[in-house]
């Protein structure tokens, strides 16, 4: 950390200290500056954790921009394909069914005329809750 301060230097610095402070209130002024030195590291580390944690939301913005562009291009093909599904698409003209195919009319089948088309309920079966001859 202290890169300028070799051993020597170190020593000279603990020298005039002693001297200039006294070695009764030595211990003292240490442990006031490695507190100091404490909370500036303590600092440190939160400015370093609050840049991280700034980095990683900016990071997880960005995914979830990217996860709403998937969603909307998603949902985009979603209607495209509803909208070719329900397209009134060209039916061609005289082709009979194929198998399994129904053809389908405009105009309503009309009611066949005869006794079953008037308000006389259907002849039951012979055998069938009437006496037999």
């Amino acid at each position: 950390m202290f890169d300028f301060f070799s051993g020597s230097h170190i020593l000279i610095l603990l020298g005039v200290l002693l001297v200039v402070v006294g070695p009764k209130d030595l211990p003292r002024l240490m442990r006031m500056v490695g507190q100091w030195a404490g909370k500036a590291r303590n600092m440190a580390n939160e400015f370093k954790k609050s840049f991280d944690d700034m980095a990683r939301q900016e990071e997880l913005d960005k995914l979830r921009q990217e996860l709403d562009a998937l969603r909307q291009t998603n949902l985009d093909a979603a209607v495209l394909s509803q909208k070719v599904a329900e397209a009134d698409l060209p039916v061609e003209e005289g082709a009979a069914p194929r198998s399994g195919e129904f053809q389908v009319t405009e105009t309503p089948v009309a009611p066949a005329s005869g006794p079953e088309s008037s308000n006389q309920p259907p002849a039951q079966p012979a055998g069938v809750g009437s006496p037999a001859p």
